[in-house]
């Protein structure tokens, strides 16, 4: 049974607050002679509600969300100091061939197969050559063992992961962040803060717009005021930090869903209908089986034994390989400069693929597929070719990860993490300071939506409704608080307790 209305509300609480007399008056219906008002003074209750309910319980959430992301802005200039020794080299005169290096790396560390190898990709910076299959190592990761380009000196071995090549300290923090270290459920709690960051922003900024628009000076929007006491103080802050910070939030927020469990999901599939997936390197060879029928030299590398012969084959050039420097110098021709990565075949039916892996502006993204037996590019993709929506997905994701640009990228998200931090710890202020002696944190009151026009209020709920469906860490919540909202709700009224609760 739904709420019953109850008093207005101002972002300071309620205009009437209850009396020992009884429940403050009904609100006064909204002027019909000044429609735009009316209908902002219908919604305005119940955005105030979800802004102010949201807030509440998914602050949490969203506090260690914006912590461990702080963390791991800085990660990426502590990795370089944490991991120079293994990351940098004093610079050659000139580099030993990828193949020499790969035979120092494989002697080094004979365990595991070559996964990938990625080359030095500037001067005075090591050659990772990746190896899976590993004891100790996470399945999941690899082992990186750093190689001198310029000496065939092997530096170190560390675990990585992903296609950034993080390594063990910026690994840690990226896994906190993303599912505090408790695996796919875990990453639930990252998708619930995404999912909702971007609604309790969005109803701020506009709770935090209509409240200034009558003083129609930037200034009041975008700056606290410092001569403001108390919780009008704290709100001042807390709307003007949030105005400067609503894009990035909004950014954050989005593209955090990109990759998500759930939402993620039904984006990718939304993506697929659209014909905006991103577009992958065709590895297949026709008619590349050996002559002798078996997958000879499955992933053999340059270094390794690479002529196919096993139990005494004589035709070794039934897997013939042109060997990893051949298949660079290939790549190289077809424009792919550093950084690239390059896979080895999978088996005998598939090609080598060199792919450049710079995430940072301006992207290079290309990547081709190279025979092994003959040395030609077989299939060639290109960044620039991709679909808009691909793109973008790339370039989000990249800029929410502190790739895209650099240190400038790494900053501005620290900003926010930081910005996002003193939001919360504001409105909780504002919360404490809303309370009194009889009632802490006093809520907004219930019956807001009841104030809403129908023609406002059902293309609304349509429109939630669709949302929930696309985005269900935000749908399966909302519809649980409403249904626990109207049950408090119904029991306060049949206890005669018509007020705010």
């Amino acid at each position: 049974m739904p709420d019953r209305p109850s008093a207005a509300t101002t972002e300071d609480g309620p205009e009437n607050p209850p009396t020992a007399a009884g429940p403050p008056p009904a609100a006064a219906p909204p002027d019909p002679g000044r429609p735009g008002r009316a209908w902002w003074a219908a919604l305005r209750p119940l955005v105030l509600r979800l802004h102010f309910y949201a807030g509440v319980l998914v602050a949490p959430f969203l506090l260690v969300a914006a912590a461990t992301g702080l963390l791991y802005a800085a990660s990426f200039q502590v990795e370089k100091i944490v991991y120079d020794h293994e990351l940098s080299v004093p610079v050659g005169e000139r580099e030993l061939p990828v193949s020499q290096q790969i035979d120092a790396a494989r002697t080094a560390h004979p365990e595991g197969t070559v996964s990938a190898v990625r080359p030095s990709p500037e001067a005075g910076a090591t050659t990772r050559v990746l190896l899976s299959g590993v004891k100790g190592v996470d399945p999941d990761h690899t082992l990186a063992v750093f190689v001198d380009p310029y000496t065939g000196k092997v530096r170190g071995a560390l675990e990585q992961y992903g296609s950034s090549g993080a390594l063990p300290l910026r690994t840690w923090i990226d896994e906190l962040h993303r599912d505090l270290h408790l695996g796919q459920t875990g990453r639930l709690y990252s998708e619930f803060a995404a999912s909702w960051l971007w609604v309790i922003t969005g109803g701020g900024l506009v709770l935090w717009l209509a409240r200034r628009r009558a003083k129609r000076r930037l200034r009041a929007i975008a700056l606290p005021d410092r001569t403001a006491t108390g919780r009008r103080r704290t709100m001042s802050f807390h709307g003007a930090v949030g105005v400067w910070a609503a894009v990035g939030l909004f950014f954050l927020s989005a593209t955090g869903l990109t990759w998500s469990t759930y939402a993620g999901a039904n984006i990718e599939d939304l993506r697929t209908a659209l014909r905006q997936t991103t577009p992958s390197v065709s590895a297949a060879l026709d008619g590349a089986e050996r002559a002798d029928g078996e997958h000879s030299g499955h992933g053999a590398m340059p270094g390794m034994d690479v002529d196919g012969s096993q139990d005494g084959a004589e035709d070794p050039s039934s897997a013939r390989d042109v060997g990893l420097d051949a298949v660079l110098k290939a790549a190289r021709a077809e424009g792919l400069g550093n950084p690239v990565e390059i896979v080895p075949p999978a088996d005998a039916k598939t090609a080598y693929v060199v792919q450049q892996i710079q995430r940072s502006w301006p992207e290079k993204q290309d990547s081709v597929a190279i025979d092994p037996a003959t040395g030609e590019v077989t299939d060639v993709v290109r960044f620039a070719d991709y679909p808009l929506l691909a793109k973008l997905s790339r370039w989000g994701i990249d800029a929410h990860t502190g790739s895209l640009f650099g240190l400038v990228n790494q900053i501005a998200l620290a900003a926010l993490a930081l910005a996002l931090i003193f939001l919360i710890l504001w409105g909780y202020r504002m919360w404490w300071q809303r309370g009194s002696a009889s009632a802490f944190g006093r809520p907004v009151p219930r019956g807001g939506w009841q104030q809403v026009p129908p023609y406002v209020l059902v293309p609304l709920a349509a429109a939630v409704a669709v949302l929930g469906y696309f985005v269900p860490l935000l749908g399966l919540p909302l519809a649980a608080f409403w249904a626990l909202d109207v049950v408090l709700g119904e029991i306060a009224y049949r206890r005669g307790l018509r007020t705010y609760r």
